[in-house]
């Protein structure tokens, strides 16, 4: 006869399903996640200092229609090329040394004659680039 008390066993817990558990937040956590992709291009973008700009002369527009039609201050180009579009630009500028160049292109326009404007504008020296847009309006 045996009348020594029984021994309780020590409650323990079971870890199983509450590591299961994180493993499947954490999975979910990883798979919602949005990444965002970094530029592979590397720009150095200027600074604003929140000053008005100065006053200075006349932009220089480049407007891209959709047919192709390539305009420099409302003169047409008889040639879309790069060189053609070098010298308007050298007579249009004059003596400006670094002039704002605003390019205006049609929705339509051909990407390419957008490229090249641009491409031409910073082979010449010009760093004030701008690409006019249109703003949408919430209706």
């Amino acid at each position: 006869m045996n009348l020594s008390p029984k021994r309780s066993e020590e409650p323990d817990v079971n870890l199983t399903p509450m590591i299961d558990v994180v493993f499947l937040l954490l999975l979910f956590f990883m798979v919602s996640t949005s990444f965002i992709r970094e530029s592979s291009l590397k720009v150095d973008l200027p600074e604003a200092t929140g000053e008005a700009m100065t006053e200075q002369a006349e932009p220089v527009d480049i407007v891209i229609k959709a047919d192709g039609k390539v305009l420099v201050n409302d003169q047409e180009l008889a040639t879309v090329t790069s060189e053609a579009l070098a010298a308007v630009l050298k007579r249009v500028v004059g003596e400006q040394k670094d002039p704002h160049v605003i390019i205006s292109a049609d929705a339509k326009a051909e990407y390419q004659l957008i490229v090249t404007a641009m491409d031409t504008a910073q082979q010449l020296g010009y760093t004030k680039l701008t690409l006019a847009t249109r703003q949408t309006t919430a209706e």
